[in-house]
């Protein structure tokens, strides 16, 4: 078995040994030890105190837990401290939602002999699915990683998790799983309901395993799909809720380009260089109109992308794929560089990048500039009038969000947002599209390819993706569980 390294992302130099990857008899005992843990889990009050220990043992940790994803992500203490207060409001978040119950869906059918056809007396709620299994982002250390929205979404629910942590912070991952298994036994519960694997393998294999009946997964297109090509292929399919990519286009209205274009260009800057555009809410690529106010707007994105801060991405080959998707778009037919972007070395930080900004006539668009390039770039896309804008919105895939910057009264707003909201599952208006609120409207996920299903990984609507429904009939009161037996008690 391969060793699991720990490496500095700023220099690219090994900080530890963390264990051995997990080859098949390893993933395989824990995937079991998860799932012998699936009847007491049925505790609603079990699961909600583990949920709230969850949340106190996050903040408890919280020095050891930033150091550690600081070394292994170069994200920054400020950005991190505000990732992990972010979990523990999850945590308590989905706390709530359990306690409340209504997730459960209760829906009751009384006896009706007179129906056509007559209707027998029905209960129906939802119930776990099962272990299921949780793949860590690259990207969110804490938010979308072992303590994430899919791990305590999946707890709310009644489902063990099997975490496969990220290759790019395991030293984190072994952290925030032992809180985890900490704040279980503190509820009365199993540490086994939550148990970490490492290894590229383990990810296969987690996804094969007959014990596991569902899967969530952030990450790339092409490791996402690979993934869910095999969730498909076994001999018992299983839901794959896989969020793999998304370009969240912007349109600048030419209103919204006279009125408002420092504003504009100052907002745009730093929502794609946030967290050095390792976002998966980045705006990718931008419509500007065409003509002096685009020109203006141009003009500023360009100076503030010129004098924005370069910093290391999560890892070297994130660095290497992101320096070359710039330098391929950059010599696309029709592009022309505002700011390039290339290697930016700092004291103490070698492997830095400094962000970049493209520009191009819609008619000039290719389909190249059309998939995320992972890292601090955007892509302006100069537009002469409504035609040629809704012409590269007809190429978009689908996306996590679509922003519209217009200004208030404009005419042809209300048709703007119609249109963005056919391919994304969050429409902004005149803000930015990176920071995902965790409320119960919130939704993120969109049609294919950024996410595999219609569904969310975050707000409180994540815990529908694993829950099934089951529906008692002519079932006498005294069998039936108690949510059904007495609803609404």
């Amino acid at each position: 078995m391969e060793p699991v390294l720990s490496r500095d992302p700023r220099t690219g130099e090994v900080r530890a040994e963390m264990g051995l990857q997990a080859d098949t008899a390893a993933v395989d005992a824990a995937v079991r030890a998860a799932y012998a843990t699936v009847d007491l889990l049925a505790d609603r009050s079990k699961r909600s105190a583990l949920l709230r220990a969850a949340a106190d043992g996050v903040e408890a940790r919280a020095a050891e837990l930033i150091a550690a994803a600081d070394a292994e992500t170069a994200l920054g203490v400020p950005r991190l401290t505000g990732e992990l207060a972010r979990v523990a409001y999850q945590f308590r978040f989905f706390a709530d939602i359990v306690d409340d119950g209504a997730f459960l869906g209760v829906v009751v059918d009384e006896l009706d002999p007179s129906a056509v056809p007559p209707r027998p007396a029905l209960r129906r709620w939802k119930v776990p699915v099962g272990a299921v299994a949780v793949f860590a982002a690259s990207n969110f250390p804490f938010a979308f990683s072992v303590p994430g929205g899919d791990t305590a979404s999946a707890l709310a629910a009644g489902c063990p998790v099997v975490v496969k942590a990220h290759p790019d912070h395991p030293q984190t991952s072994e952290l925030a799983a032992a809180t985890i298994r900490q704040a279980a036994e503190k509820a009365g519960l199993p540490a086994d309901v939550l148990v970490l694997i490492h290894g590229y393998q383990a990810g296969s294999d987690l996804v094969r395993h007959p014990l596991i009946s569902a899967v969530g997964f952030t990450g790339s297109i092409p490791g996402g799909r690979a993934l869910f090509d095999l969730a498909a292929a076994r001999p018992v399919p299983i839901p794959f809720y896989g969020e793999l990519g998304s370009l969240n286009p912007v349109v600048v209205t030419e209103r919204a380009a006279q009125a408002r274009p420092d504003e504009i260009a100052a907002g745009l800057v730093a929502s794609y260089t946030l967290g050095q555009g390792q976002f998966c809410t980045k705006p990718g690529l931008v419509l500007v109109p065409a003509g002096p106010a685009g020109d203006e707007l141009t003009g500023k994105a360009a100076a503030a992308a010129a004098a924005a801060a370069p910093g290391a991405l999560l890892d070297g080959r994130m660095r290497e794929h992101f320096l070359a998707g710039f330098a391929a778009r950059a010599t696309a037919p029709g592009v022309r560089t505002l700011a390039e972007a290339g290697a930016a070395p700092a004291d103490g930080t070698p492997q830095a990048v400094r962000p970049g900004l493209l520009e191009v006539d819609a008619a000039d668009l290719t389909g190249g500039l059309l998939e995320e390039c992972f890292g601090p770039v955007t892509v302006l896309v100069r537009y002469r009038d409504t035609a040629d804008a809704e012409a590269v919105l007809a190429r978009m895939a689908g996306n996590l969000t679509a922003t519209l910057h217009a200004e208030p009264g404009e005419s042809g707003a209300a048709a703007w947002l119609a249109r963005l909201s056919r391919f994304a599952g969050r429409v902004i208006f005149g803000g930015w599209p990176t920071g995902v609120a965790v409320a119960p409207a919130m939704t993120h996920g969109g049609p294919y390819p950024a996410t595999t299903s219609p569904t969310t990984s975050v707000g409180g609507a994540a815990i529908e993706r694993w829950l099934r429904p089951v529906t008692y009939q002519t079932v006498p009161p005294e069998l039936l569980p108690a949510e059904l037996a007495h609803p609404g008690s």
